[in-house]
Formats: C-alpha cells, sequence, structure tokens
C-alpha cells in the first residue's frame, strides 16, 4: 500500500493549531438568546410547583418554560442505531424536562434570556416545591426488598436487566464446576480464590463542553448545531422528544472539542430545540457548565464485581464466575448493554477448562446517569479479570506472565455467544513484547520480597476488545465521494471526527484506493444530517473499521467511473465531439496506449486497462502515464457531448467483527508511608492490525493510557448517599492526572493483517485505556505484596491498606 500505513500529517492539524478551526461556539449568529436550564436540589422526589414571579422580574429575561410546560413524550437518549424490533429498542425515560426527579440536578425548568447574566439570575429566583422521597443512591438500596422505583411506569422495581451467561455449557454454574473438577481430579488440591473487585463513577473531562444553539427556518424546520459524536441518531431522538417528524430536524456538528463517549448520548440538544421552538424560533444557544457537565450529563458506570476463581496448584484455570452490579443512575442511557458487555469480555478474556458463570445487574438509582465512556464495560471488566488473573497467580507464587500465557484466549478464538471470532492473533505476541521492553523476567522475581518503606513493582494486565457493534446492533456506513472540476476529489463521510484524527484515515484510504494524490483529498469535516450521507456515528472503536470499508467501496466505485469515462475519451475524437483543449493531448494518449497494450484500430480501450497513480491515468501496471486525472475532470464537466458530473456514494452494512487486542506494563514506585504511586516507566503493545497511520495510532495510545492513569490512581466522582449530591463536580476537586503527573507514555505495535478489515485494519480508539488500571494494581501487588481491590489507588486507601497489612 501507498498511502495507507504512511505517517501523514493530520489534515485538520493547521485549523487546530491556529485556532482558524470553527468548533459550535464560534459559528453562532449574533444577537443570539441565552438559555440556562434550572436543576433540581433534591435527588428523589416530584415537582409540585414553580414561582416564577421574581425570575420574570429580571431585565433581559424573554421565556421561563418548565416542566409542565415540556412536550409529553418519553424518548431515549443512547447513541444507539434504532432497532427496528421494539424488544430491542433504547428505554424511552426522559423528557426535556422532568417533572419526576430522579437525580440532584435533574432539568426541571429552564430560561431563555437576552444574555447571560440574565438568565443565571432568573435561574436562582425561581421558587420550586417539591414533593420529596428518600434518595436511592446505591445499588444496595435500589434492589433492596421493598425500594420504591423510580421509574414505575417501566419496572416493577429498579432493576433495568439481568443477564446470565455463560462460557462452556449453557446450564454450566460455578458450583456445577467445582463438583466436576474434583471428579475430574480425584485427590487433587484445587485452589479457589473469591474477591469483590470495585470500579468508580467517573467523568469524561472533554475539553469542550456540551455546547448547541437552535433555531427554526422559514419552512418550520428546527435546526442544531451542536457539538456531538452522533449527528444522525440526535436527530432521531430529538423528533422524538419533541413529537414531530424527523424531516423536520436538521442537525449540524462541526468540529468537535472531544467526546469520549459522552457526546455518543443525546444531551441538550432536544431541550435547545425546544426552547427555539418556544420564543418564536429565534437563535438560542445552550452552553453547559463544567460543573453541570459533570454531575448532570453522562458518567463511567461504577461497577461492583464479585468474583470467583478455581484452577489447579499448576496454574490451568478451571472455572471462574463473576456477579457485576451497575450503578445506572437516574435514567437509562444506554441501559444494560455496557454491564453486559463487560461481563461477556470477563469471560471472553480466558480458557476456563471447564466453564464461566457472569450474571450481570444493571440498576437504576438516583444518582448521575452513567452512559457511554472509553472502553464501553471494558475497563470494568479488566479490571477484574485482571485483579482476579494476579490473585490466582499469587496463590500459587506463579509468575503472573506466565499464568497469563497458559490461560489467555487463543489464536482463532470464536465467542459462541455472538459469532464474534479472533481473526487475527498478536495477544501472545504483544505479552512478549512487552515482557521484553520492562526486562520482567528480571525485575519480577527481584522485587517479590523486599523490606523497607519504599519499594518497586512490576505489574501487568492483558485485554481484548472487539471492532464495532455487529452482531448485537446495526452496523451502517456511507461514503460520498465528488470529482472536482481540477481533478481533486470531495470526500463526505457520515462518520464524524472528534478529535481522534478519523478525517485524516479517511482521506488516507480514499487516497489509497482512488489513486488520487492524498494532498488533492478534501474531507468535508462537518457533518449536516440535510446533506451528508448517514452514519450511526463515532463509537465502539468502529469508524476505520465499519466507515472505512464504506470509504474503500466508494473509492472502487468512484475510481471506476472515472475510468470509465478515461476510456470513453480514449476512444473518440474529441477535437469533433468535445471540441475541448485536450483533444491533441489525449489523441496522442491514446496512441501510446494503443502501443502499448497492442490493440487494434477496431479494438475500444476498456476501463480495465487502465488505473489512476498520483492522479495520473496510466495504463494499468503504471507505464505510461497518459494524462492528469484533471483532463477527466474538465472534460467530463464541460464536454457538449457527454457531460457527467463523476460522484459516488456506497453503503456498507457491516456484517463482521474482529478483536483485537494487547496488554499494558509497568514499573512503579511505592512510598508506603505517603501512599504514593510514582509510574517510573509504562509500556502499552496494541495487536491492532494493519496502522492506517502510525503516528495518529500512537497518539490515540498516549491518550488513552493518560486516562487509564487517571482511573487508577485519582479520578473518582462522589455522591453524598443521604442526598445524592455529587460533591467533587470541578476539576480542582476532581482529579484528572495532569503533565506533572504523567510519565513518558510508551507505544508499541504488532502489526498484522486482519482478514475482515477493509485495510487489515481493526479496533485501536478504546482499547489504550483498558488495560492501564490494573496492570497498576499488579504492580503494587508486586512491590508490597498487598492486594488493592478498589480503584482508584488513592493514598488514602493505600495508606490504610498498608496499615491493615502492618506494612506501616
Amino acid at each position: 500500500m501507498k498511502i495507507v500505513g504512511q505517517e501523514l500529517k493530520r489534515v485538520d492539524a493547521y485549523g487546530k493549531v491556529t485556532g482558524e478551526a470553527k468548533y459550535t461556539a464560534d459559528l453562532e449568529p449574533r444577537d443570539i438568546l441565552h438559555g440556562k436550564v434550572v436543576h433540581a436540589t433534591i435527588a428523589n422526589g416530584r415537582v409540585k410547583s414553580f414561582d416564577l414571579t421574581e425570575a420574570m422580574k429580571v431585565p433581559g429575561v424573554v421565556k421561563i418554560v418548565t416542566c409542565f410546560d415540556a412536550p409529553d413524550c418519553q424518548f431515549p437518549t443512547a447513541g444507539h442505531p434504532w432497532s427496528v424490533e421494539s424488544k430491542h429498542q433504547d428505554i424511552c425515560d426522559r423528557r426535556v424536562l422532568n417533572e419526576r426527579v430522579r437525580l440532584y440536578g435533574d432539568d426541571i425548568a429552564a430560561v431563555v434570556a437576552e444574555n447571560e447574566v440574565a438568565a443565571a439570575q432568573a435561574a436562582r429566583l425561581i421558587k420550586v416545591e417539591y414533593e420529596e422521597y428518600e434518595p436511592i443512591v446505591t445499588v444496595e438500596a435500589a434492589m433492596a426488598e421493598g425500594a420504591t422505583p423510580l421509574h414505575p411506569d417501566l419496572r416493577k422495581d429498579n432493576v433495568i436487566v439481568h443477564s446470565h451467561m455463560t462460557m462452556g455449557d449453557s446450564d454450566f454454574t460455578f458450583d456445577k464446576g467445582i463438583l466436576a473438577a474434583r471428579e475430574m481430579y480425584p485427590g487433587e488440591e484445587l485452589i479457589a480464590v473469591e474477591e469483590e473487585y470495585d470500579t468508580p463513577r467517573i467523568s469524561h473531562c472533554h475539553i469542550e463542553l456540551p455546547v448547541s444553539w437552535a433555531y427554526v427556518d422559514t419552512n418550520g424546520k428546527v435546526t442544531v448545531v451542536c457539538s456531538t459524536q452522533i449527528p444522525h441518531i440526535v436527530r432521531r431522538c430529538t423528533a422524538q422528544a419533541l413529537g414531530i417528524p424527523v424531516g423536520q430536524v436538521r442537525i449540524i456538528k462541526p468540529y468537535i472539542g472531544g467526546g469520549f463517549g459522552n457526546k455518543q448520548d443525546v444531551l441538550y440538544e432536544p431541550l435547545n430545540a425546544f426552547l427555539s421552538m418556544s420564543v418564536g424560533g429565534r437563535p438560542v444557544r445552550l452552553e453547559i457548565s463544567r460543573e453541570e457537565t459533570i454531575s448532570g450529563t453522562r458518567t463511567r458506570h461504577a461497577i461492583k464485581g464479585k468474583c470467583k476463581g478455581l484452577m489447579t496448584k499448576d496454574g490451568r484455570i478451571l472455572a471462574r464466575k463473576i456477579d457485576a452490579f451497575a450503578n445506572n443512575g437516574a435514567y437509562a442511557s444506554h441501559g444494560h448493554a455496557i454491564c453486559a458487555n463487560c461481563g461477556n469480555v470477563f469471560k471472553d478474556l480466558y480458557r476456563d477448562e471447564l466453564g464461566c458463570e457472569v450474571d450481570c445487574w444493571t440498576v437504576y438509582t438516583s444518582s448521575p446517569t452513567a452512559g457511554a465512556m472509553r472502553g464501553y464495560g471494558i475497563p470494568q471488566a479488566v479490571w477484574f479479570a485482571e485483579c482476579l488473573t494476579d490473585d490466582l497467580a499469587d496463590r500459587i507464587g506463579m509468575d503472573p506472565c506466565e499464568f497469563r500465557l497458559k490461560n489467555c484466549m487463543e489464536e482463532g478464538f470464536v465467542d459462541p455467544a455472538n459469532g464474534i471470532t479472533f481473526h487475527s492473533y498478536g495477544l501472545k505476541r504483544c505479552i512478549e513484547e512487552g515482557k521484553s521492553y520492562i526486562r520482567w523476567d528480571e525485575k519480577w522475581k527481584q522485587y517479590r520480597n523486599q523490606t523497607g518503606p519504599v519499594r518497586k513493582g512490576v505489574g501487568m494486565a492483558i485485554f481484548c476488545y472487539k471492532t464495532g457493534v455487529h452482531p448485537i446492533s446495526l452496523e451502517t456506513s456511507s461514503a460520498r465521494m465528488v470529482l472536482n472540476q481540477d481533478g481533486s476529489m470531495q470526500l463526505c463521510m457520515g462518520a464524524t471526527e472528534i478529535g481522534q484524527g478519523a478525517d485524516t484515515v479517511f482521506s488516507q484510504m480514499a487516497s489509497e484506493t482512488t489513486g488520487i494524490s492524498f494532498d488533492k483529498v478534501y474531507i468535508v469535516s462537518t457533518q449536516d444530517t440535510d446533506t451528508t450521507p448517514f452514519d450511526t456515528g463515532a463509537y465502539a472503536s468502529r469508524q476505520t473499521y465499519v466507515s472505512g470499508m464504506a470509504c474503500k467501496k466508494c473509492g472502487e466505485e468512484f475510481r471506476g467511473k472515472i475510468l470509465e469515462y478515461a476510456a470513453y475519451m480514449l476512444n473518440h475524437d474529441l477535437t469533433d465531439l468535445s471540441k475541448t483543449v485536450y483533444a491533441d493531448q489525449v489523441k496522442e494518449a491514446a496512441g501510446r496506449l494503443r502501443e502499448a497494450l497492442g490493440l487494434g484500430a477496431d479494438e475500444d480501450v476498456t476501463a480495465e486497462m487502465l488505473d489512476i497513480v498520483d492522479s495520473k491515468v496510466v495504463v494499468s501496471g503504471g507505464d505510461p502515464v497518459l494524462f492528469d486525472v484533471a483532463v477527466v475532470a474538465d472534460t467530463a464537466f464541460y464536454s457538449l457531448d457527454r457531460s457527467v458530473h463523476i460522484t459516488a456514494e456506497v453503503t456498507n452494512h457491516c456484517k463482521d467483527n474482529t478483536f483485537s487486542s494487547g496488554c499494558c506494563f509497568v514499573e512503579v514506585e511505592v512510598d508506603m508511608p505517603l501512599g504514593l504511586v510514582t509510574v517510573k516507566d509504562i509500556v502499552n503493545v496494541h495487536d491492532s492490525g494493519v496502522l492506517i497511520n502510525p503516528k495518529t495510532a500512537a497518539a490515540q495510545v498516549h491518550g488513552g493510557m493518560s486516562m487509564g492513569l487517571g482511573y487508577g490512581l485519582s479520578e473518582e466522582l462522589l455522591v453524598d448517599e443521604k442526598t445524592g449530591k455529587t460533591l467533587n463536580n470541578n476539576l480542582l476537586d476532581y482529579k484528572i492526572p495532569t503533565a506533572m503527573d504523567t510519565p513518558e507514555l510508551n507505544v508499541r505495535f504488532i502489526q498484522l493483517d486482519d482478514p475482515t478489515g477493509p485495510y487489515g485494519n481493526k479496533s485501536l480508539g478504546e482499547p489504550p485505556a483498558i488495560p492501564v488500571a490494573p496492570a497498576i494494581r499488579n504492580a503494587i501487588l508486586n512491590a508490597t505484596g498487598v492486594h488493592m481491590n478498589m480503584t482508584p489507588m488513592t493514598a488514602q486507601r493505600l495508606i490504610a491498606k498498608f496499615k491493615e497489612k502492618g506494612l506501616i
């Protein structure tokens, strides 16, 4: 391949570095109105009434709408394709403004004013009378006998879904596995480990806040310009929320300053549309503050995992079990999909000789709503699986690396539940590469039996991750290519650039497939649901795989159309037909082609005899060069005989999937009296197929590793269990890693051609964030002998554990 695989500069680099790139807030018209959401100050209850008297006196206030004015339409918010099967549709449990309060900060009213100050002042002056109920903040409280359902119209209790999965026989249970193991290995000592592992609720902390502005045009169509990962899905959900036809809604997505899954939900776009409609269609902007974003949009699920493992003395895993309990918060959002995904990967990651049992519960609570976040339940799954794996290996004193190599999923693995196959397998090579980098064999033994207050340790964790959502959900994507008069091309993708480099890799793919040189591929970064081909959005690490195949298929058709027209030109005397200035050039090129191929005067040139290389039409095989694609383009547009505007638009309905995999190796220094963990060295090794652009791929890994460091050591969104109020919804108290906390991040790739990827590629966007936290945990175990079962591993938790073990 010529363009795919090159470290080309990002196509959006200049605009983003210079500030010329236009984001949602940059495009607002003058004299726009300002919206401000009024949030509930209770966590569970009902709004009885509002007193708007003082708020309406504020100069500049145009309109105040309350939950009693909002459309009586319940809608889903998850960024999932709509299912034609009603039982698989997302849960419609939300209105644009809610009378029934289910979390502290629920959206109950909104102010529209001439300026932000007036809107904020009026919002503070609104008086609300509530009927208040007891907050139900924890999973335990929500599942307790007699707990009040938060959504009684949808569920008789607070369990959104419970699912049971097995690997092995369909009726396998862990207890049956124990009995079977005793029969299979009579007299042999079997080792059992049972532990509970916790993961926290955390925030995405993307740079650009959720921001949108909306207006109604003269035809009655409501347009929302917004920062979203899923413009086409936002369109559908907005129509559902307002009770209007989908065609009456238009969504425009400019450049976006990060999302990480938070913007894979429909957040405030429907409310903004409603506000504009409420003031006669005037433009209204709605930007949510950092505090509102952290506590009131979406979080990563806090999941508790009760795990069991059974093995032989020589380290063969016989059976495992997990009971996973996900705190979904007040609204369903992505519902059970994330906890089910968590349980599925827990069972896939290792070969249990007898079987694996998984039970997953997703539960409504009166706390911040959880939704999609980078990894979609797999950071939690790998925390559970990799903590348990090290704990099993530790019980028999076995090298954790050796233990994994002995038990991890093998080449050609097929998930029996969904048929997803490990088509290209690099997991064991990744482990060996990571071992070599960190000097594992030397350090793991050296660090096992240290003394003193400051100790070193090495740890590792593996992961697997599918590519896209087939067959669990629909995978569909479209691409459009248009030939410009100068021989360059416009590339229009429904898939969204959200900072991850998608526009660059799609441009490389288009260049690779069509033969148009990379510098002549102009990608349209703005998605507009009125004009952009359909795509479900940026999520599931799907875009280079699913949307990439749409790009490739479209490129093949587009290239074929260019060559078909070039063949027409070479077969006709353009002097008489087209009166084109290129007639003599084409005639001379036709002569050289016929001579090169030995064609007779009565034989036609066909498209199959031609190719495009570096924007030149050439004889297939590369020689001779005939003429520039610009000659074809100019002729096709303006020919007096055969004017053709060369375009292609193709849909890819993807019906395949594959696993990527990899590992993280880390070396830490633990200062036990201070509870301080310093990451001294770290490397992620990834099997992500063929890399479209190695430079952007490495950047993806660096970003994911940084998020993994925060997940492991510092990040946790705290909620008061008595009131349901978020305690640290700001970037002072919510601790994301800074540059000072981040070590040098190292990345290695094992590049294997995956037969299902459009260019041998598979998922990379989310996997880098997955294995870092458990690798750090396992390094702490190697350094101190202490099993940390809860992340983040903060100084307070570490010191408490070290004291409990008598180390300090």
